[in-house]
This record gives C-alpha cells, sequence and structure tokens, in this order.
C-alpha cells in the first residue's frame, strides 16, 4: 500500500464512521445535522443516489435527488462529512449506469427504477 492509501485509511479510521455499502440508483436516507441558531437537529434527505464521487475515499462524496413539492432537488453530501448522522439504505435499485443523469429530465413513470430484489453485497476486504 503505498504512503498517501495508507495515510487515507487512517484517516477514515480515524473517523469510525461506519458506511453502508450503497450504489447509484438506490434510495437512501441521509441524517443530515441542521445548525439554526444555536439549536442543532437531524433533518432525513431521502431520495435516489445519482452518482457516487472518488469510491470509498476520504474525498468521496455522493449525489442525492428528491422531488419535493414537484421540483427536483439534488444534493451532494460529502462521504465522511461530520454533519452526516447517518446513511440509511432504504431499498436497492437495479441499475445499469455508474451516473443516472438522465433521470434529471424524466418524469413520472419513466423516472422510477426497478427494485433489486436479489442484492448481494459486497464482500469484505
Amino acid at each position: 500500500m503505498d504512503l498517501i492509501a495508507q495515510i487515507e485509511a487512517e484517516q477514515i479510521a480515524s473517523l469510525g464512521k461506519e458506511i453502508p455499502d450503497f450504489k447509484a440508483g438506490d434510495t437512501i436516507r441521509v441524517g443530515y445535522k441542521v445548525t439554526e441558531g444555536t439549536r442543532s437537529r437531524v433533518q432525513n434527505y431521502e431520495g435516489v443516489c445519482i452518482s457516487r464521487k472518488n469510491g470509498n475515499g476520504i474525498a468521496g462524496s455522493f449525489t442525492v435527488r428528491k422531488i419535493s413539492f414537484g421540483e427536483g432537488v439534488e444534493r451532494v453530501f460529502p462521504l465522511y462529512s461530520t454533519n452526516i448522522e447517518s446513511i440509511e439504505v432504504v431499498r436497492r435499485g437495479r441499475v445499469r449506469r455508474a451516473k443516472l443523469y438522465y433521470l434529471r429530465s424524466r418524469r413520472g413513470k419513466s423516472a422510477r427504477i426497478a427494485e433489486d430484489s436479489n442484492y448481494k453485497p459486497l464482500a469484505d476486504k
């Protein structure tokens, strides 16, 4: 293992976060810490993961898209952000692409993603 990957692995281990196995097409619920004045609370953001960037590294991020009041809303979350309380996979999607940007132009039934009923989790490294 090269030096950069080793330092990155140490940083991830020091954060102590458990990131579930999810990919583009999965519907996920992200518990995000929101600060309003002096009060802080956890707000859930549930939608379809349309992309993952930079893998499982410390610089990794993912984009979640949801429809809110008839308008498409996307939000990019850093994978190891301190503001993320939890990531929960609601349902697995069966897709054939790594980036689902085509969903931006779709509405209604054509924007649906089939559920993956026989999902096999990745083997631990």
